[in-house]
């Protein structure tokens, strides 16, 4: 029986401590005095009657806080836009952010999409131009300030505030398991790329409108995923998922209601950018249609590969002449991304109890970036919040969070070395590392996979009844026809008369 006294928002309970349920934390837990004592709950206990001011909510958000400033330290080096004797690269501060400002004609007053073509959905594009245009004006009435340097601080306050408001949506999310939004807090990706581009903008919106879901709000979870598609497209991804469990749940209604938010929320946002000029506003489409294999991805192992094994020298093995050939590589890459949201379709129709929305959140946008010819260092940043509702357990997040950080490194060592032509290391170094952080991303898969057929292994459910993400899925039975759907050929439903029997 469920102890939930709001749907979707459970702060019923006992909170869950990490240093007790997660064996890998307890086991680390040992090397200072062992998993949480009685008198040190007292951290968890209900709004209005803490005995300290740090409760677990608060110091979850001042890691995160922490987390952020450290970023802005490690990033401090390229902020006055000198790039000299390649800083950006040897300092591992590089942000498109900054780089931006001059690239897309903010700096000189160029409104996007209008005067000037934007390589990013729109209202990416938007948030550049309602940051940058005011720090231009602002420069043109006092030339003595560094605009780059405004525009970039600007964008890491507000970007920032982003994560932050993130933070606590997970932690609304997850009442009973606080500790769990300290994955996003503390996460070395987070440290490394939070400003890198302008992703936080997609991941707070894609986060509310997940809020919005739980609280079962599906116009404004619609309209809050629909603006995260529009800023970038991944988030409009999260909407299969809950398709597919409504139909489970039989909740159709309120799932396409979510879709149609979600339509008309891109359609009103891309409309402006569209009517002041189609062709700037087609750009983000045609750049990727036209571009080829990018550094990192499955596909640049391949090519990798094409030279060392079974190819004699100057051939063009098959991931070479997908390089050359990039309709057929987007082809390809679309239909093994389309097959593997199929795939995560029939599990979720098949898999013994309703999965979490968070679960399939995760393997969609997880697949889209195995399958992509482009995966940018901050696209760690989109999984980051699913895998932390997906599955917060410390040790298998801890392994891919270090081979995010080895390929960081590697992938800065790739550009020092095309900037100087001159090698850091072996190509194969990075390939290496690519595969590291391609492998750590399978395995999570894997892993989530292996907790929706055996749903008992599963954390979350350990703490809640079902599915605290879940909206009007929470605690929803499944429709009738799924038994029906689901029942082998060769053994037709008894008639009750004869079902009676046979169990007596």
């Amino acid at each position: 029986m469920s102890t939930q006294s709001t749907p979707g928002i459970d702060d019923a309970g006992t909170t869950d401590h990490p240093s007790r349920s997660d064996g890998f934390v307890r086991g680390l837990s040992g090397a200072i005095g062992g998993p949480l004592g009685d008198h040190a709950t007292a951290l968890d206990r209900p709004a209005g009657q803490e005995r300290r001011f740090w409760t677990a909510v608060r110091i979850v958000l001042a890691l995160a806080c922490l987390t952020l400033a450290l970023h802005w330290v490690q990033k401090s080096p390229c902020q006055d836009g000198a790039w000299q004797n390649n800083v950006q690269y040897n300092r591992f501060c590089y942000t498109d952010v900054l780089a931006l400002y001059y690239a897309e004609g903010l700096n000189e007053g160029k409104v996007p999409y209008r005067d000037h073509p934007v390589e990013y959905p729109v209202l990416t594009g938007y948030f550049m131009g309602a940051l940058g245009l005011p720090v231009h004006a602002i420069g043109d009435g006092d030339p003595s300030i560094n605009q780059g340097q405004w525009f970039y601080n600007l964008n890491a306050l507000v970007l920032g505030a982003l994560a932050v408001a993130t933070v606590a949506v997970i932690l609304a999310l997850r009442r009973r398991r606080p500790w769990d939004a300290a994955l996003f807090a503390l996460a070395p990706a987070l440290l490394l790329t939070a400003t890198v581009n302008w992703d936080l903008l997609a991941i707070g919106l894609a986060a509310f409108g997940l809020l919005a879901w739980a609280r079962r709000q599906p116009v404004a979870a619609g309209v809050l995923l629909g603006l995260a598609g529009a800023a970038k497209l991944w988030p409009l991804f999260l909407l299969g998922p809950i398709l597919v469990l409504a139909l489970r749940a039989n909740r159709l209604r309120a799932a396409l209601t979510a879709v149609g938010g979600a339509v008309v929320a891109v359609v009103l946002v891309n409309l402006p950018a569209y009517r002041a000029n189609p062709d700037n506003w087609g750009r983000f489409f045609e750049l990727n249609t036209t571009r080829p294999i990018d550094w990192g991805t499955l596909w640049y192992i391949g090519r990798y590969l094409d030279g060392k094994v079974g190819n004699d020298p100057g051939e063009q093995g098959p991931f070479e002449w997908l390089n050359t050939n990039i309709p057929t590589l987007n082809t390809i890459s679309y239909a093994l991304f389309g097959l593997a949201c199929i795939g995560v379709a029939v599990l979720a129709l098949r898999a013994p109890r309703r999965p979490r929305l968070a679960q399939l959140a995760f393997l969609v946008v997880a697949a889209f970036l195995i399958f992509s010819k482009v995966w940018s260092q901050q696209f760690v940043l989109w999984m980051l919040p699913l895998v932390v509702l997906a599955r917060p357990k410390w040790g298998a997040f801890l392994a891919w969070q270090l081979a995010e950080v080895c390929y960081f490194v590697a992938f800065y060592g790739e550009l020092l070395g095309a900037a100087t032509s001159r090698p850091v290391f072996p190509e194969g170094v990075f390939v290496l590392a690519s595969t590291l952080r391609l492998a750590t991303v399978v395995t999570l898969c894997v892993l989530v996979v292996r907790e929706i057929l055996h749903p008992e292994q599963d954390a979350v459910r350990a703490t809640y009844a079902d599915d605290p993400d879940g909206g009007v899925l929470d605690g929803a039975p499944d429709a009738p026809w799924l038994d029906r759907w689901r029942r082998p050929a060769n053994k037709p439903e008894l008639e009750p008369e004869t079902a009676a029997a046979t169990t007596t």
